[in-house]
């Protein structure tokens, strides 16, 4: 589990194909505490330490994964929003995240609003009713408020201090972004679908 709050933008040094897909990724993190086998939160997407070094540790991707999230568009030299996995006894910051990507959205707009920057994004229309205003949503591993809702269009605001920490600063429109409802979100609406049909 995890909550949403980036603690590095790490860096992808390699990439290498073979039955699954892995990747080399810079980090400022303390490898020598890191386990073999931790789980890391990677632009929003749980993956497990495979291999490390000094600055940097390697995970394997498979086709599934990169098939439904931006993974599969990464590179050398992309940056990575990162977040270890949450300890008994750490500050929630932000909200439960799980790590596991609903979906892939569409920033179809952004916008500075005061020293902030607003963005607009879509997601496809199953997921629509899981978005609320003033709800919570994790967007590349970041924990976000939505500050409005229209359609199957959400809207939120980018502080200075989240653009300088994340990957979010640089979105415009045409990235690709991924998405993960809240969990809350997705255990009411299971509660009222099983209400319907029992």
């Amino acid at each position: 589990m995890f909550t949403g709050i980036i603690t590095d933008i790490g860096t992808v040094t390699a990439r290498d194909t073979r039955g699954d897909t892995r990747f080399q990724i810079r980090t400022a993190y303390d490898t020598g505490s890191i386990a073999i086998g931790a789980s890391i939160a990677c632009s929003g997407v749980c993956l497990t330490v495979v291999q490390k070094g000094a600055d940097w540790f390697s995970v394997d991707v498979s086709a599934e994964t990169l098939s439904r999230t931006t993974l599969g568009d990464w590179q050398p030299d992309a940056p990575v929003n990162l977040e270890r996995s949450l300890k008994v006894g750490d500050e929630l910051g932000g909200h439960i995240v799980s790590g596991h990507v609903d979906a892939v959205a569409d920033v179809i707009d952004t916008q500075p609003e005061g020293d902030s920057l607003r963005v607009q994004i879509r997601v496809p229309a199953e997921l629509a009713g899981f978005i609320a205003e003033k709800g919570s949503v994790t967007i590349d591993g970041a924990s976000l408020t939505v500050n409005s809702v229209q359609g199957n269009i959400f809207g939120v605001n980018l502080i200075p201090h989240t653009q300088d920490v994340t990957t979010l600063g640089k979105l415009k429109a045409g990235s690709r972004v991924n998405l993960e409802i809240d969990t809350l979100a997705r255990y009411v609406a299971r509660l009222q679908q099983w209400s319907k049909t029992s």
